[in-house]
């Protein structure tokens, strides 16, 4: 399918410019200088930042601070050992979007926090083994759910994952809680954007004076793992690999 093939191309380039941002992740630099990394390096490939397709959105970026949960404008903040930083990025190639993020340490952090961002990651491997023909999308949105909450932390429940493909934000809504065997049924060349977005305190959210900037009301540690995947008969492809 040359659809598909658009979108895996579209989803590695948005994971090399990711591995890129990473691999400059250290205390001292600059939350800019990260977005400056992504950004040329979608332009590069011959992509554009989807990003940018979002009203009023001029980055290629969003990228968020230990409390901080999602939609963050790239500023000029430096990042201090001991901080959690999450980059959220996608690119549109031949006008097919892909969408992923991940949330990593700057410098040490402590056990209580590497294990919180750890969860994180388990669960969305396992949210995306549940992304097959036949299931529904409340399976996805349960493993997440139970595998946050067994853990003792908390889903955002505002913010949810979504189809993507045409556009950045398509059908079904891949919310991060729910039931079994409800919801939409998951058929073959689904593309969806499975996300876990979580707090380690309540997971109430509210918007800062930016306008855009998503943070936990209490002050507590959010997380955040998204990758783009397609469901085929044998299974999901993840095009967008943490590389």
């Amino acid at each position: 399918n040359k659809e598909l093939e658009l979108m895996k191309i579209s989803g590695r380039i948005a994971a090399v410019a990711l591995k890129k941002a990473l691999g400059n992740i250290n205390p001292d630099v600059l939350c800019t200088d990260l977005e400056k990394i992504v950004s040329s390096y979608i332009t590069k490939a011959k992509a554009k930042p989807s990003f940018a397709t979002v009203d009023d959105y001029k980055w290629a970026t969003c990228i968020t601070l230990n409390n901080q949960v999602v939609h963050g404008i790239p500023k000029p903040v430096r990042l201090k050992e001991g901080d959690i930083i999450s980059v959220d990025t996608g690119a549109i190639y031949k006008g097919l979007h892909s969408d992923m993020a991940i949330t990593v340490p700057v410098g040490k952090v402590s056990a209580s926090t590497l294990h919180f961002l750890q969860i994180g990651k388990k669960t969305l491997a396992k949210a995306i083994k549940q992304a097959r023909v036949g299931n529904r999308i409340g399976d996805i949105s349960s493993t997440i759910q139970q595998n946050i909450e067994s853990a003792g932390y908390s889903i955002v429940k505002s913010l949810t994952g979504h189809g993507i493909g045409y556009e950045l934000h398509e059908e079904p809504m891949v919310p991060g809680f729910g039931q079994n065997g409800t919801g939409p049924k998951i058929q073959e060349g689904m593309t969806l954007a499975i996300e876990v977005i979580y707090a380690q305190g309540s997971g109430e959210v509210y918007l800062e004076k930016d306008g855009w900037t998503i943070t936990t009301q209490d002050g507590s540690l959010a997380g955040l793992y998204e990758q783009t995947i397609a469901v085929a008969q044998k299974g999901p492809i993840v095009l967008t690999p943490y590389i």
